[in-house]
């Protein structure tokens, strides 16, 4: 039995270390204000219509580059032909730095990113949430 604890421990360590993180949760109503610079190229929400970036409706969960008839970036085509999905992970990692992602994206070298992991939490609980 004294083997045991030691061996507990250490495997729900390497457990802990090694699941994925835990999504932070964002506030809603401070990422509609966040979401502001994004609405320079994005719309969301009713009557939304694609701008110089694609309407964001329903976006958690969507192919990359799936919308018919926009006009997207080799890179992001790229993206969602290899099946990349914008969960709420992926949708942070593109939003806190772009560029590093698709380097020759338009959108990439005009967007510079969400540098607060605060802020990218309250971007994406308000494409979550319902009510936009």
């Amino acid at each position: 039995m004294r083997n045991v604890l030691p061996l507990a421990f250490a495997a729900g360590l390497i457990l802990t270390l090694t699941a994925p993180a835990a999504f932070a949760e964002g506030d809603a109503t401070k990422g509609k204000e966040v979401f502001k610079k994004c609405g320079l190229c994005h719309q969301i929400g009713e009557g939304a219509k694609t701008l110089i970036g694609p309407e964001l409706n329903g976006v958690i969960g969507r192919k990359a580059a799936s919308i018919a008839d926009y006009p997207y970036s080799a890179g992001m085509k790229k993206l969602g032909d290899s099946g990349w999905v914008w969960t709420e992970e992926n949708i942070d990692k593109w939003i806190s730095d772009p560029k590093a992602m698709i380097p020759d994206s338009p959108m990439a070298l005009a967007f510079v990113g969400i540098p607060e992991a605060a802020d990218r939490a309250d971007v994406i609980a308000y494409l979550k949430s319902p009510a936009k």
